[in-house]
């Protein structure tokens, strides 16, 4: 497929929830006044979420882009088809993109079932989430100039923009950005989430973070193999310090309309940084 031109700077947002489809955190609202407030400043953007079971079909009008449907999504030599939907939010003029399995997200819950047990398959619902978000763009054509990742669901995004999607032609100058924030479950992902992640064999070298994963390790992870970071003020200060070792730009989020010209001026400087 053709590679889609333009002047415009082109801004991915990738989260694991937004308002108004499923808010259970901050990273609802901001994930949603962020690309709506740069879309008022003629950015081009697009915005991919997974479909989890919660959110309601009919009443918030999502229907099938039947023209990007129809990948697979290989995990653990399993075949997972990948169906997008779309809707949009009328108020803000903003489509989103959702990425649905029936395997992964038909249930009506998110990350724990009614007995606030932890599922045992959010390791693969996150492989499937992150390398399906990937595989869509691909299809479109789109060439983000930046991908912004919200959530811990889009950890792996980095790491996969860091490897296997390196040579891609639509992420060949793409920079990552990941917000750092709370760490939001206990858990972990098991001892095989590692080997999981490492399709087309990424090398061990990459995988130092991914063995047994909590959240924490998630984050270490996504600031390893990101190009530039957004802290916030509930992220933990060992991440902070991971940062600051790595070199990795930071700027921190602030609650004021404002920061939009920061995150404005950072995306610039990622952009033409080593360009």
């Amino acid at each position: 497929m053709a590679i889609i031109t333009s002047s415009k700077t082109k801004v991915l947002f990738v989260t694991n929830e937004l308002d108004p489809f499923l808010k259970i955190s901050s990273v609802a609202d901001i994930a949603r006044l962020l690309p709506e407030e740069l879309q008022k400043r003629d950015y081009e953007i697009r915005v991919l979420m997974p479909r989890f079971g919660v959110i309601n079909e009919r009443r918030n009008r999502l229907h099938e882009v039947v023209r990007l449907s129809g990948i697979n999504i290989t995990i653990d030599d399993n075949d997972n088809p990948l169906i997008i939907k779309v809707a949009s939010i009328p108020e803000a003029k903003m489509q989103v993109y959702f990425l649905d399995n029936e395997d992964y997200f038909k249930r009506k819950f998110v990350f724990k079932n009614d007995k606030e047990e932890f599922f045992t398959d959010n390791d693969e619902r996150t492989i499937f989430f992150c390398k399906g978000a990937l595989e869509t763009v691909k299809k479109l054509g789109w060439a983000p100039d930046i991908i912004h990742c919200h959530g811990w669901m889009t950890s792996l995004i980095p790491l996969y923009i860091k490897t296997i999607y390196k040579d891609e032609p639509v992420y060949r100058n793409s920079k990552v950005v990941y917000s750092v924030f709370n760490n939001q479950f206990d858990e972990k992902l098991g001892a095989d989430f590692s080997r999981k992640v490492s399709m087309n064999n990424i090398g061990k070298e990459h995988l130092e973070f991914f063995h047994d994963a909590d959240c924490m390790k998630l984050n270490l992870g996504a600031v390893r193999y990101s190009d530039g970071l957004v802290m916030h003020d509930e992220a933990h200060p060992d991440l902070h310090k991971f940062a600051t070792k790595m070199g990795t730009p930071q700027m921190k989020h602030i609650e004021e309309e404002s920061s939009v010209d920061g995150y404005t001026q950072f995306y610039a400087d990622l952009i033409t940084q080593n360009n």
